[in-house]
């Protein structure tokens, strides 16, 4: 005999929805959907990022070959017709110490002159080229750079040159074109002359006069200011 609740008292049991459940589903799809766009974010980035190297490996390799170019320039014997013996017997013992990195090379084609612009004005760095004056802006930058050189040397040219002639500064950033705009005598005290400027300007210094027998009283001052390379006609050699 089966055992049960009258009929009356039992309970209808609901139905059961069979209809299929889309949430799995769209869960998965906005899973793909999410890797996917962060699987091109990462492709985007590792393109850029691989552009970004190459340009700046490619940048550097320039860098590297200016600097090769002018270290290499200090090996070179330069034009020494001027020069005194003195001096150019220092200049080949600074040859046989360890070469300083330049900061730029220095051309006045008016002179014939070519040099490599170091940092300093120490003895030896004086004798194998030309050097940055301290406190003064460096080559290539805004302002006043200040450049020293022995008058028996390298800068015994500067005799020689005149307003007008042109200038060639090549730093790390590039060449830029000066022009002669004014040549001046000072006493050593007066330093004035390298104060700042409001445009960029080269302030070429030695001693003066150029063939005085022991210490110069007097320093020899050509000011150059920056112009557009276009304008620029180098002049004849002389």
């Amino acid at each position: 005999m089966a055992w049960g609740l009258p009929k009356r008292f039992r309970m209808h049991a609901r139905p059961r929805n069979h209809e299929p459940d889309h949430w799995p589903h769209r869960w998965r799809l906005l899973a793909e959907r999410a890797l996917w766009s962060i699987g091109l974010v990462c492709l985007a980035t590792w393109g850029a990022l691989r552009v970004a190297a190459v340009g700046g490996a490619r940048h550097e390799i320039e860098r590297f070959a200016i600097l090769r170019a002018a270290a290499d320039l200090q090996a070179v014997e330069p034009d020494r017709t001027l020069w005194s013996a003195q001096r150019i017997e220092a200049w080949r013992e600074a040859l046989g110490g360890p070469a300083p990195a330049p900061l730029a090379v220095l051309r006045i084609p008016s002179i014939r002159l070519e040099v490599p612009v170091l940092e300093g004005t120490g003895r030896v760095t004086l004798d194998r080229g030309v050097g940055h004056i301290e406190r003064t802006a460096r080559p290539g930058a805004d302002g006043n750079s200040g450049i020293a050189g022995h008058r028996d040397g390298f800068f015994r040219g500067l005799k020689d040159i005149g307003p007008g002639d042109a200038i060639e500064l090549e730093t790390l950033r590039g060449r830029e074109a000066y022009r002669v705009d004014r040549i001046w005598i000072v006493d050593p005290t007066d330093v004035s002359v390298l104060e700042p400027t409001p445009t960029r300007s080269l302030t070429l210094v030695t001693c003066y006069p150029f063939y005085f027998v022991g210490s110069a009283p007097q320093r020899y001052i050509v000011r150059a200011v920056r112009v557009d390379p276009d304008a620029v006609r180098d002049e004849p050699s002389r």
